[in-house]
C-alpha cells in the first residue's frame, strides 16, 4: 500500500504543480496551435484543397493522410498495451493501464480532426457513412468500425473512472476486437490496391497491426514520463515495472518491424519488380533516403532497440529518449509509406514522351499547420486529463 501512494503523491507539493504557471501556459500553447490548425482547415475548406494543398492527381494523398495513419496507428497501439493488463489479466501492466485507454481516445479524436480537413466535404462524411453505406469498400468499414472503437473505449473509460471493472473489461474487450478488426482493414486500404505496387500485398494488415502494438508501447512510455515530470511526482517501483514490461514488449515488436521491413525491401529490389522496385530505389538511395535511413531506420527502430536492450528496461531518463526518437521514426515510417506508394506513376514503363519517373510532392503550409494543430490537440487532450482526472492514478 506504501508503494502504491508513492505512485499517487505527489513529490514535493506535485498537486500544485499541476496548476502552476508552466502548466499553464504549456496549455494555453497548445491550445493556440489547435486553433491555427483548425483556422487553416477551414481555410483550405472555403477556398478549396486545390489552391491550398500540395496533393495533385498524381499524388492525391498528402501528410495529412500520413498524421491520420499515424494517430490511429497509435490509438490502436495504446488499446492493446492497456488490454494486456486490465482486459487479459497480466499485472505488470495494469498501472498504465487507465492513462493508455484515455491516451488512446486523446490520439483516435485527433486522428479524426485531421482527417476531417483532409476531405474536401467533411460535413458530408457522418451523414454518407449511414446514408450511402457501402459494405464493399474499406474505407466505409474503416469510418464505421474505427467509430465503433472510439464508442467502446468512450465507455470503457468511464467505466474505469467508476471503478466498475468487469464492465470495462468487457466493453475493453469489444474494444480491442474492434479495433484491431479496424486497424487490419486500414491496412487492407492500402494492401488490395493493385495499382499501386508499392502498397499490394497480403502482409499490409499484419505489418499495421504489429507497428500498432510498436507505437503503443513507445506512446505510453513518453507521455508517462512526461505526465509525471509535469506532476512533479514520483514514479513507485510499480509504475517502473510496468513501463519495464512495456518497454520490453515494445523491442520485441520493434524487432519483427526490422524483420519486415528488411524482407519488404529485398522484395522490392530483387528482379527489379516494375513499379515497386523504382519506389524502393528512392527510399534506399533516392529523394526519400535521409527520411528512410535516418528517419525509419535509426530513430525508429534501431537506437529503441539498442537502449531498451541496454538498459533491459529499467532506466526511466533512457527509455525517454528511446520513446521520444521512437515517436519521431514512427511519423516517418507513415510518411514515407504513404508518400512513396504514390510516386511511381500510373503509366510508368509505357515509354511516354516527357513522362516523369517519379513524381513529386511538398507539404504546403496549410497542410502543416493542419498537422501541427492535429499534435497540438492531442497534447492539450492529454494535459487536460492529467489535470482532470488527477494522473489516472489507478487502484490496486
Amino acid at each position: 500500500m506504501n508503494n502504491l501512494l508513492a505512485g499517487i503523491l505527489p513529490a514535493e507539493g506535485g498537486l500544485e504543480a499541476t496548476g502552476s504557471g508552466k502548466y499553464n501556459v504549456a496549455i494555453g500553447l497548445m491550445a493556440l496551435l489547435t486553433v491555427i490548425g483548425v483556422g487553416a482547415g477551414v481555410h483550405s475548406l472555403y477556398v478549396g484543397h486545390e489552391h491550398t494543398f500540395g496533393v495533385s492527381r498524381g499524388v492525391p494523398w498528402g501528410v495529412l493522410i500520413a498524421a491520420y495513419v499515424f494517430f490511429v496507428v497509435t490509438s490502436t497501439g495504446l488499446c492493446i498495451v492497456s488490454s494486456v493488463g486490465h482486459v487479459f489479466g497480466f499485472e505488470n501492466f495494469n498501472p498504465i493501464a487507465k492513462r493508455a485507454v484515455f491516451l488512446s481516445i486523446a490520439t483516435i479524436v485527433a486522428g479524426f480532426l485531421v482527417i476531417a480537413f483532409e476531405i474536401e466535404n467533411s460535413w458530408r462524411m457522418p451523414v454518407g457513412n449511414v446514408i450511402g453505406a457501402n459494405p464493399t469498400s474499406n474505407i466505409w468499414w474503416m469510418g464505421t468500425l474505427y467509430g465503433a472503437y472510439l464508442f467502446f473505449m468512450m465507455i470503457e473509460f468511464v467505466m474505469l473512472q467508476k471503478n466498475l471493472h468487469k464492465v470495462a473489461t468487457a466493453f475493453g474487450l469489444m474494444g480491442l476486437l474492434t479495433g484491431v478488426v479496424a486497424h487490419s482493414n486500414l491496412g487492407a486500404v492500402f494492401g488490395l490496391l493493385n495499382g499501386r505496387e508499392f502498397w499490394h500485398g497480403p502482409y499490409m494488415p499484419i505489418y499495421f497491426i504489429t507497428s500498432a502494438a510498436m507505437s503503443g508501447c513507445v506512446a505510453i512510455i513518453f507521455f508517462t514520463y512526461i505526465a509525471y515530470k509535469f506532476n512533479g511526482w514520483k514514479m513507485s517501483e510499480e509504475i517502473k515495472l510496468s513501463l519495464e514490461s512495456v518497454a520490453k514488449m515494445g523491442a520485441l515488436m520493434m524487432a519483427i518491424i526490422i524483420f519486415f521491413t528488411s524482407w519488404k525491401m529485398i522484395t522490392g529490389v530483387t528482379g527489379q519488380p516494375p513499379g515497386k522496385f523504382e519506389a524502393m530505389q528512392a527510399l534506399l538511395t533516392g529523394p526519400y533516403a535521409m527520411n528512410f535511413w535516418v528517419g525509419e531506420v535509426l530513430l525508429g527502430m534501431v537506437l529503441p532497440f539498442v537502449i531498451i536492450l541496454a538498459v533491459k528496461g529499467r532506466n526511466m531518463n533512457a527509455l525517454f529518449v528511446a520513446s521520444l526518437a521512437g515517436m519521431i521514426g514512427i511519423f516517418f515510417m507513415r510518411y514515407d509509406l504513404v508518400i512513396v506508394g504514390q510516386l511511381v506513376p500510373a503509366y510508368h514503363g509505357m515509354g511516354l514522351v516527357d513522362y516523369p519517373v517519379l513524381l513529386t510532392y511538398v507539404p504546403s503550409l496549410h497542410e502543416n499547420l493542419v498537422v501541427i494543430g492535429g499534435i497540438a490537440f492531442c497534447a492539450l487532450i492529454f494535459l487536460m486529463g492529467e489535470r482532470l482526472f488527477r494522473g489516472h492514478v489507478s487502484e490496486h
